[in-house]
């Protein structure tokens, strides 16, 4: 791929994605795999103006090795020096960039129980470093191509074919491959904006779905919850965009209203093993049932909903028509980031309290009120089809078509 197009792909991450502001600090994620990349990130991000970027490697080999060979006891273990890290970010709010590269089979021989209970035992000290961030930084994530994930990708290329055709894809379903990438995301910005002003306006207070492949729920809005689309600003109104690309308008459900059967339409990567042909029968909101024949995937999908309470009920609820840019690209990407904005998704765990309208000015015990969920856990499953069909009753009683045929019906 040329530089040129590599050093714009960067410049969007930084400028539109993070959008790093003067004198910030900036941390970044990768795997050592992308050192190639992420050194143009760098470069941007102190062009920018950031005042210090660090970079945290990663590499999925050494993550099976420590599940391999270390106790429970000691991966669950999070010393002094790592609090005093995440207290730092809590203090100096630098800005995240998320490089995603993984070989979406590279986790798929760790041991799952080990992964749960280190998650169940770490997961509420994270937690609450994260409560104290959450809304007060930008963050955003990102997809370049691995070797390992490309010929997942395009399995009759070569490796070298391979990783050009998932670059070529990943420019352009992110709307950096031609023009200016800057300008694209103004633009795709604006339509966002008037789909989910739209949304807003009707006050949606239930949505039905049904599809000829059996899903068949409802669910519930709280009268105080607005739909976010594209970017989104921080509690100190600084505008950045979470998800390069991105085609959703998401919101956050009453987290017990649930009810029904709805079934996945994309492989799922959970905990680095790839599930699919899957589906949950929820009841009052909790998951009360996973449906698959595959006996691994389904050990995987009842560990995830168990990892904590919230972690069975739903989270989020996104709508993203079928013929969205990268549904048309007729790939599979093995890579929520990209088949979560092919199609319409739920989420189960963790809710968006930014959502939340005025959230800003909300106390705690007025955001709580709302009775969002909350979890260790945010997965997201594909459930859009070509024949989806999502209907509103709004707070006033009005019944109104949102999708029709799995595509926007306003």
């Amino acid at each position: 791929m040329k530089k040129s197009l590599l050093k714009a792909y960067a410049k969007l991450i930084v400028r539109v994605g993070a959008n790093v502001q003067k004198k910030q600090e900036v941390v970044i994620s990768a795997s050592v795999d992308d050192s190639y990349f992420v050194k143009y990130v760098v470069e941007e991000a102190y062009k920018a103006g950031a005042s210090l970027v660090e970079v945290n490697w990663n590499m999925q080999d050494l993550t099976l090795l420590n599940y391999k060979y270390a106790t429970v006891e000691k991966l669950s273990e999070i010393p002094n020096w790592k609090k005093e890290k995440l207290e730092h970010r809590v203090n100096v709010l630098p800005a995240m960039i998320h490089i995603t590269s993984e070989d979406p089979d590279g986790l798929a021989l760790i041991d799952q129980g080990k992964l749960l209970a280190v998650q169940k035992n770490t997961g509420p000290t994270i937690i609450k470093y994260q409560d104290r961030m959450d809304n007060k930084y930008q963050w955003t994530i990102a997809g370049i191509p691995s070797e390992k994930w490309a010929c997942k990708v395009f399995p009759n290329a070569s490796k070298k074919k391979a990783i050009e055709l998932l670059w070529e894809l990943i420019l352009k379903v992110s709307r950096a491959y031609e023009g200016n990438p800057i300008l694209n995301w103004k633009e795709h910005n604006a339509n966002l904006d008037s789909k989910k002003a739209y949304l807003n306006n009707l006050q949606i207070k239930k949505l039905t779905y049904k599809s000829s492949n059996g899903t068949d729920f409802s669910i519930m809005l709280p009268k105080d919850i607005e739909f976010h689309a594209g970017g989104d600003y921080t509690l100190n109104k600084v505008f950045y965009n979470p998800n390069i690309p991105t085609e959703e308008c998401f919101t956050s459900p009453i987290k017990d209203s649930c009810n029904g059967v709805v079934y996945s339409t994309k492989p799922l990567s959970v905990r680095g093993v790839l599930v699919d042909n899957f589906g949950f029968r929820f009841e009052n909101g909790q998951v009360v049932e996973v449906i698959c024949q595959n006996p691994t995937y389904k050990d995987v999908l009842e560990k995830l909903v168990s990892t904590d309470d919230g972690a069975k009920m739903l989270g989020e609820v996104a709508l993203v028509p079928y013929d969205s840019p990268i549904n048309q690209t007729n790939t599979l990407f093995y890579n929520t980031l990209y088949d979560e904005n092919a199609c319409c998704h739920l989420a189960l765990g963790r809710a968006f309290e930014e959502c939340i309208r005025g959230y800003a000015n909300k106390t705690k015990e007025q955001i709580e009120a709302i009775d969002l969920n909350k979890s260790m856990i945010h997965v997201d499953f594909m459930i859009g089809s070509s024949d989806l069909s999502i209907v509103a009753e709004t707070y006033d009683g009005k019944i109104v078509q949102i999708f029709k045929d799995g595509v926007w019906a306003i």
